[in-house]
């Protein structure tokens, strides 16, 4: 009994297809309340919980007749999962809850992912007890027929589902009491939904309902109603029979008026009416202390009256939600608002353009000849590019770009950084929270180019006046500039850019503004205390920040320019040695760094060092007894650089050929493989490595291991990266052998290598020299194990199919061959029948093909995709649905393999037309680097 009570099940074989073929039955039994209690089942958290499910009613445990609460998760194989679930009602006939949920996986970003479920055997109507059930985080696109039968339902929960409408069935549920339908499509509900004469909480909130059924008025016993987050514009009068309403929440609508009747509901004590477009409402509501009404345009003069017939009216600014097969969009002078499928928002405002624009947009992925980073600069985004460059706007359009905020934020500030006048430079950025770890940078673009968000450090600027002024570091309050009066001869406006840390401001001596000529820029490194000492070898080193200082414009000054510095951590004037103190140079683009002590009058103070300059460089303050720290100061700088990362190499639990590569930070690693165990396994990850944001480096398949597909970022069977540090430097590839896996397991490895991938790959033996090398480029080696085949004497997988050649989609926007299909095919496994239900196959098709080729899992997978892509002929955005659908399902490592091999055939056949000289000149190629001076593109 305790085992049932905990999740576990004993772990004994029973054929599961006897599971499956085993008869219905149907359980009896007086009504349950809401909460279940007593024996708990939860299999929701272990990996294969159907599985277990499964074993145990085959082995007719006794101990599942008292189990009265099941959960199981919404992530599980369909096939298993359809199967568990049929031998409910006589393996559990007490259950009286059923949680279903999907949300236990999560993306990148930490968002939780819809579980795999569409839909519930029939049988489960024979569940006589349940009370309670619960599909949320799934992917139901019609609600189930088996669960109107469900009569004693008390409580069900369908939120985040893919629901555009409810049955008018539903209404013969006489126990409901709770529904809850939240996140979903619903436009409209049933007028039957009134005769749920229990149902005392009804939640449809973040739907898309524009108007409510008058028979929403009979649920004389609804106590809680939202319907927040909907395009509600007004309200049914019927909503006075709510006799028995407590709380009504009907915020972030487009509500213009309300009836009077809400006031006078006997046991109202919440209204909430915020975010709607309420210019009056009826008095009692407004002196009401249970109303909240902020956010509505109260006392706002109403809109301007229709024109008169024949005046042209002036249409509202458009909304685009552009899907992931569209990668332009049109832009006309009356302006428009667009969301990009990569998750970019675009504002156009109205005179924006005098003539239409055909706008085009790429997400190009990050490497160095893309990508201008200063020696601390981190890269947040991927790099957007946005057609046709150079075109100048008669307005600012607004850029917003999503990005993970790092962990490290002091001293450091967010920009958009963006191709412009020949050379790259910062936007004035402004970062908007959408959730605590996903932020906007947005900024005001005057015409369209490259656009990248990059992590800085803070920095700090003003334009010089001649008569002087005072420039203060925001990120470090001891480091200033003091320009004299008769520094520069123009005047200019000072200015300080206050980024995060703490803002002291700046002080000028000139009151009026004029137009800029040359700005000085300040920016402050901070150095850790640990790593001076740990590189010199002694405890009393120490250094100041690292001060940056550039212009434009003339390289010196006409009088000298002060600049201060704080003293080392714990070094003070009064008790320093002046021997031990060294202020160091560095000009650049030369790596060397200079003492120039012996140069310079260092003023101390009891805090601060003092010097004067005449032009700007890299300046720091080391305090230590070495005598020749030149050489020392360059490796420091190069450690103030570097990312300790660790190389891991996982293979796909149910795959073996699919193997995961990742580079990634130390810090990151743990939690990481935690994620990642219950689907992948593997070797321990490497030891910890060096790297520099933005260094090139190279997976390499050795000992008889093959990368299987030919890829855009793969040369030579090498696979290439780029390492950035705020970035997922992940990669999954499928690999092959040549090497007879029917006789033995194939146990090969995978190498990385800095730099780019070598023109002559050297033998192994080399390579093994290479790796002992003081100067080495290997980092680390991993072992990769394929396992031996087994029952594969008979033919190749799909052998006995017989498919149609095809190629499914087209020239320019990449095909895919009958190769490419098979890959996919060989990739899906168990998880096709989600793939083909989100590529719109109905659920009796799957049952024909499961029917058809029941004792061919290959078979099934071939059927099902080839005869969707024979249907698919002609037809634009096929291979936008198969990704689509690939995602939907989770298996997003199929939808890049995909995506990779259609960026291979655009590739080829962008060369083919600049070859025969077809190509616009207007179009970026991925071979080409953003040009210094953009040309203008013809419209």
């Amino acid at each position: 009994m305790a085992a049932v009570e905990a999740g576990l099940v004993p772990a004994t074989s029973a054929p599961e297809d006897a599971a499956r073929d085993a008869p219905e039955a149907a359980g009896a039994g007086p009504e349950a309340p809401l909460l279940p209690a007593g024996n708990r089942l939860s299999l929701h958290l272990h990996p294969g919980g159907c599985r277990r499910l499964l074993r145990l009613c085959a082995q007719q445990a006794p101990q599942l007749l008292e189990v009265d609460f099941l959960q199981l998760s919404g992530h599980e194989d369909p096939q298993l999962l359809e199967a568990a679930l049929a031998r409910l009602p006589w393996s559990l006939p007490h259950l009286r809850s059923l949680v279903l949920k999907g949300g236990q996986r999560r993306d990148a970003l930490g968002a939780c992912l819809r579980g795999s479920l569409t839909t519930l055997p029939a049988s489960l109507s024979g569940l006589a007890r349940l009370a309670h059930l619960d599909l949320s985080f799934n992917s139901l696109e019609t609600l189930p027929a088996c669960v109107p039968q469900m009569r004693g339902l008390d409580a069900l929960l369908l939120s985040r589902n893919c629901l555009a409408e409810l049955p008018a069935a539903l209404g013969a549920l006489p126990s409901l009491s709770f529904l809850t339908v939240t996140h979903n499509r619903l436009r409209t509900l049933p007028p039957a939904l009134g005769a749920l004469s229990s149902l005392q909480r009804l939640d449809l909130s973040g739907n898309l309902l524009e108007a409510l059924p008058p028979e929403i008025g009979d649920l004389g016993s609804l106590a809680e109603l939202n319907l927040a987050s909907n395009r509600l514009q007004s309200l049914p009068g019927s909503f006075a029979g709510l006799r028995a309403l407590q709380l009504c929440i009907l915020h972030s609508n487009l509500l213009a008026s309300v009836p009077a009747s809400l006031a006078r509901l006997p046991l109202l004590t919440r209204l909430d009416l915020r975010d709607n477009q309420l210019r009056d409402v009826p008095p009692e509501l407004l002196d009401a202390p249970f109303v909240r009404l902020q956010g509505n345009p109260l006392g706002r003069p109403p809109p301007d009256p229709p024109s008169p017939p024949g005046t042209p009216m002036v249409p509202e600014m458009p909304r685009l939600l552009l899907t992931s097969d569209l990668d332009s969009f049109a832009v006309t002078p009356q302006g428009c608002s667009v969301t990009l499928a990569c998750g970019v928002r675009l504002q156009f405002p109205a005179g924006a353009t005098a003539a239409p624009v055909t706008v085009r947009y790429r997400l190009w992925l990050p490497e160095p000849r893309l990508v201008p980073l200063g020696p601390h600069d981190a890269l947040l985004s991927g790099v957007l590019e946005l057609q046709p460059h150079g075109v100048a706007f008669q307005q600012e359009v607004g850029l917003w770009l999503l990005f993970v905020p790092p962990r490290a934020r002091r001293c450091r500030e967010v920009v958009v950084r963006t191709l412009s006048d020949d050379s790259w430079s910062d936007l004035e950025t402004h970062l908007e929270e959408e959730a605590p770890q996903r932020l906007w940078a947005h900024c005001q673009v005057p015409h369209f180019s490259w656009f990248l968000v990059v992590s800085r450090p803070v920095s700090d600027a003003c334009l010089v006046p001649p008569e002087g002024a005072l420039l203060c570091s925001s990120g470090h309050a001891g480091v200033r500039v003091t320009f004299p009066a008769g520094a520069t001869e123009e005047p200019r406006r000072v200015r300080m850019q206050v980024g995060p840390g703490r803002p002291l401001g700046w002080r000028g001596r000139l009151g009026t503004e004029v137009t800029a000529r040359a700005a000085r820029l300040l920016q402050v490194v901070h150095v850790g205390r640990r790593e001076l000492p740990a590189l010199l070898g002694e405890p009393e080193a120490a250094a100041s920040p690292l001060l940056c200082l550039s212009q434009s414009g003339p390289s010196s000054f006409l009088r000298p320019v002060t600049v201060q510095l704080p003293l080392p951590p714990g070094v003070t004037g009064l008790s320093l040695d002046r021997s031990c103190l060294h202020l160091l140079h560095r000009a650049a683009p030369v790596a060397t760094w200079d003492d120039i002590t012996a140069q310079v009058a260092l003023e101390l103070t009891h805090l601060y060092a003092r010097f004067q300059v005449t032009h700007f460089s890299w300046y720091w303050l080391w305090y230590t007894t070495k005598t020749c720290v030149g050489g020392l100061a360059r490796k420091a700088w190069e450690r103030l650089r570097l990312h300790r990362v660790n190389l891991i190499a996982l293979q796909r639990r149910r795959d073996p050929e699919q193997v995961l590569l990742q580079c990634l930070p130390r810090n990151k690693v743990d939690a990481t493989l935690r994620r990642l165990l219950e689907r992948y396994r593997g070797p321990e990850p490497s030891d910890t490595v060096e790297m520099f944001e933005g260094e090139k480096f190279f997976a390499a398949f050795e000992r008889g291991i093959d990368i299987d597909a030919d890829r855009p970022d793969c040369v030579g069977g090498r696979v290439c990266f780029v390492f950035y540090s705020h970035l997922k430097n992940l990669k999954e590839v499928y690999v092959t052998t040549a090497l007879d896996r029917q006789a033995r397991a194939v146990r090969g490895q995978v190498s990385f290598y800095r730099g780019e991938v070598p023109e002559v790959v050297p033998e192994e033996a080399e390579a093994a020299r290479q790796k002992r090398g003081t100067a080495a480029l290997w980092m680390a080696t991993l072992p990769i194990k394929l396992p031996r085949l087994r029952g594969c004497e008979g033919p190749a997988r799909g052998a006995g199919l017989s498919l149609a050649p095809l190629n499914l989609g087209d020239a320019e926007t990449g095909f895919l061959t009958q190769s490419n299909l098979l890959n996919v095919a060989r990739r899906l496994g168990p998880d096709w029948p989600a793939v083909a239900l989100h590529l719109g196959l109905p659920y009796r098709e799957l049952q024909r093909i499961r029917h058809e080729f029941r004792d061919d899992l290959d078979g099934q997978i071939c059927h099902m995709l080839f005869s969707w892509a024979e249907r698919q002929a002609g037809q634009p955005g096929a291979v936008g649905r198969l990704v689509q659908a690939l995602e939907q399902s989770d298996r997003r490592d199929v939808a890049e393999e995909v995506r990779a091999v259609l960026e291979l055939g655009r590739r080829k056949y962008q060369e083919g037309l600049q070859h025969t000289s077809l190509a616009p000149r207007n179009l970026a190629s991925p071979d080409r680097s953003p040009s210094p001076s953009p040309e203008p593109a013809q419209t």
